[in-house]
């Protein structure tokens, strides 16, 4: 299946928010965080139907917990779901994950405004 096909697809079957033009982000990290779970697709770590049912079970958790879910926070139940999948699909390890998110905090309360925030070396 080519990769735009694909594409379309996928943000169908996940209820991503989108337009004529395609999926639509509030947020410069949603669409990375959009782009992360395709290419982790695409490298075969996780396949549609995992991540539907994975993105699935977090919504469901969310409504079960009786958040309010008006679609402004669909990234962040977006993003759930993926560190959940690649943990479950042994990506990373959850010590590794947390790592990683720590090391990224850190960053960015040490990068000064309007500079890109990047890990050290």
């Amino acid at each position: 299946m080519p990769l735009s096909d694909a594409l379309t697809r996928f943000t169908e079957e996940s209820g991503v928010p989108r337009d004529n033009d395609g999926p639509v982000f509030a947020e410069p990290w949603q669409a990375e965080a959009f782009a992360l779970a395709v290419r982790l697709h695409e490298a075969g770590c996780f396949t549609w139907s995992e991540w539907a049912t994975t993105l699935g079970d977090v919504l469901r958790e969310v409504r079960e917990r009786g958040e309010t879910d008006d679609g402004s926070r669909y990234y962040e139940h977006w993003l759930a779901a993926l560190e959940r999948l690649i943990v479950a699909k042994q990506v990373l390890s959850d010590v590794d994950l947390n790592q990683r998110k720590k090391a990224w905090v850190e960053a960015y309360l040490s990068t000064p405004h309007g500079k890109p925030v990047a890990l050290g070396g």
